[in-house]
Formats: structure tokens, sequence, C-alpha cells
């Protein structure tokens, strides 16, 4: 079926754009294709996170994502991408000026893994798979637009579990997305990652809301922040500074140095001027 629209790729370019609109999240359906199946639909997303649903889907659309605004950095960005479990009906594609490189085919999109690639890489060409009944199918999946940095940590499960450097442990304070200083109460083991469930006796700072108050008369919060399991993560006596990125709405762990560590570090670098941020350590 694949062949049957690459001539239009070029085509599409120029003038088949049925739907244009500049915002985080895209609902369509292709009953709106039935009678023109070989129609190539252009979707702009400009958001750094959003989502689409395409129910029903028939023929193809190039999905283009980009950041809201224009810089240097935004040569530096990737995409991340995680289907629905429920995905179905479409294969997907990277197209780099009508060029196809195969990202995700139907089944795959079931296991809801991320995955992720460089802005450079193209748009993604989302192609309706041929059925007889196509009222069950349904393409779905969120995206992030993210730093490169957070590219390869998506890919490579491993670099979680690398001690970070005082460098990196100061300024992942500064720049991450929750910062939190509690103990750890519990580690379940998933099939492929660590629920570590945290109680939070000082909220630095949260992106989202990954921790939630424990009640109105108690000043703690509590939350689970995800590992990957090659990193034996393990409950234990004391406080730690947690710290990391939120991904898909859930929160997981970047540097998590022990607090009285954290404290020692911290005031040494405050000391000789070369801290990054200011943090109430009080």
């Amino acid at each position: 079926m694949l062949a049957s629209f690459l001539p239009l790729l070029l085509l599409c370019r120029i003038c088949v754009c049925q739907y244009s609109s500049d915002q985080c999240s895209w609902k369509g359906s292709g009953l709106t294709h039935e009678g023109h199946t070989r129609d190539v639909e252009q979707v702009y997303l400009r958001c750094s996170q959003g989502s689409l649903e395409w129910l029903y889907p028939t023929g193809a659309i190039i999905v283009n994502l980009r950041p809201n605004t224009i810089s240097p950095a935004s040569a530096r960005l990737s995409v991340c991408i995680k289907p629905s479990k429920d995905s179905t009906g479409t294969n997907i594609y990277l197209d780099r000026n009508g060029r196809l490189r195969l990202l995700l085919r139907e089944e795959d999109q079931a296991q809801g893994k991320v995955h992720c690639f460089s802005m450079q890489e193209g748009a993604l060409f989302i192609e309706a798979v041929q059925h007889m009944d196509i009222s069950r199918r349904i393409t779905a999946f969120q995206y992030e637009l993210v730093s490169d940095k957070l590219r390869a940590e998506a890919l490579s499960p491993s670099a979680p579990c690398q001690p970070c450097s005082d460098a990196e442990m100061l300024l992942e304070v500064c720049t991450n997305d929750f910062v939190a200083r509690g103990s750890i109460r519990n580690v379940d083991q998933k099939d492929d990652y660590a629920s570590v469930t945290v109680e939070i006796s000082r909220l630095h700072r949260q992106k989202t809301q990954v921790f939630a108050p424990g009640g109105v008369r108690v000043r703690s919060w509590t939350g689970n922040i995800k590992m990957p399991l090659q990193c034996k993560v393990k409950s234990g006596e004391g406080e730690f500074l947690f710290t990391g990125t939120v991904r898909f709405g859930e929160a997981w762990m970047g540097c998590a140095p022990r607090y009285k560590d954290f404290l020692r570090l911290y005031h040494q670098a405050q000391l000789q001027g070369t801290n990054p941020c200011h943090v109430d350590t009080d």
C-alpha cells in the first residue's frame, strides 16, 4: 500500500492540505477521507507536548511537530512519542524529503513504549493499514519535544543509573522538573522498571503534580518515581534529595544524593561562589 502514496508525497507539499492548525493536540477521523483515500493530509502541531488521535484511519496523514518558537536550540530538539496501548490501524514512518523510514508497525504500538527521534529526521508519516472493518481502529499517541540529553536517557535505560558528578548534581537541582527532599518507603519491581514510593518532607519544585499532598494538617507529600530495573534501587533509611524529569505525566529519577551529602556539596559551592542557583535549605 505504501507505494500508492509515494507519488503523492511531492504533491501534498504543494496542494494537498485539508487541515492545518497551530495547536497542541489533534483529533481527526478517516471517515472524512472515505471518498478520496489517496489524499495525504497535513497536520501541524506546535507545542512542547500534546497528543494525536486518529479515528477509523484511511489514507495517510503527515504530522509536523515543531516548537512554538524558533531558535538555534530548536535544532537540538528531539521528539518522543508514546503510543496508546489500544493504538491500532496504521504503520508510522519518518518522512524526510519524501524518503520514508519505518518507525513503528501496527503491532508494535500496543506495547506502549516510548520512541524518540531527532527533529532533523523528518515528520511523521502515518499510513492506514487496510482492514475489512475499520470501526474499531484508532491510532493514538502522546508526544513531547525534549532535549537531545533526555532523548539519550529515554533510549538508554542504564544512563540514569550512572552516579552524578558534583557539577551535574548542582545543575539538576536548578533545572529538573522536580526537586524534593524525602525518604524511600517502598520499591515495587514492575516488568521493565522499578516504581519507588517516596514520602516528601520538603517540596522545592514540581513541574506537574506528581506528588500529592498528604493532608490539610500534614505538611508532606507522597508519590511514585520510576527508575530502570538495571539501577537496582532499594528502600533504605535516611533522607535523599530526589530530582528528575516528568515524561508523559510520570516522574523519572535523575540524581538522588543523600540529603546530607547534597548539603555539604551545596554549602561548599556557596562558599566558592559556583552555585548555579539558590536553594532554600533552611
